[in-house]
């Protein structure tokens, strides 16, 4: 079998991803419920089921409010998706770079809320002032993202299905 299903929590919150074969075990066993499927089935000799895209549990499953997300320059470029948070550029991961927004020498914290991806003309433009200062504006705030969204991101295509429980 083929693909891959995203699993959402009793409350529609992306918690995990499995194998089909996995979220057809957790339907038959009545652990899940079926929200969007592919237009291919799946049969055996007594059963037909359509190809599932996103299950959700029945049962909520408590989940640690944080989890240690590691804060790294690849974790911000993937989280901003390689995007300057101040012109909107895109030049490639090699030519950006992750900025302050309150810079460190005016108190500004190494944090996933204080950090953002900015290419180097808008980095140079900003240097050691807060973004109004420079003539700058955040296009998005920064935040800490949830674990699973930021692996799926990393994920080369993420169906079109489960953007829309993605953003929280």
């Amino acid at each position: 079998m083929m693909g891959s299903v995203l699993v959402l929590n009793a409350s529609y919150e992306p918690l995990n991803i499995v194998s089909v074969r996995r979220a057809i075990v957790l339907l038959l066993k009545e652990k899940a419920e079926l929200i969007e499927a592919a237009e291919t089935t799946i049969r055996s000799e007594n059963l037909t089921l359509p190809v599932p895209l996103v299950i959700r549990l029945v049962v909520y499953v408590k989940i640690p409010n944080r989890l240690s997300l590691p804060l790294t320059r690849r974790n911000i470029l993937l989280r901003d998706n390689y995007t300057c948070q101040y012109c909107g550029a895109q030049p490639g991961k090699e030519h950006l770079t992750v900025d302050h927004v309150v810079p460190r020498s005016r108190g500004g914290e190494h944090s996933w809320e204080n950090l953002v991806t900015a290419c180097a003309p808008c980095n140079r433009r900003k240097g050691n002032r807060l973004p109004h200062e420079a003539g700058l504006r955040l296009r998005r705030k920064p935040y800490r993202p949830r674990y699973l969204a930021l692996a799926l991101l990393k994920e080369k295509s993420v169906p079109n299905v489960w953007t829309k429980y993605l953003y929280v």
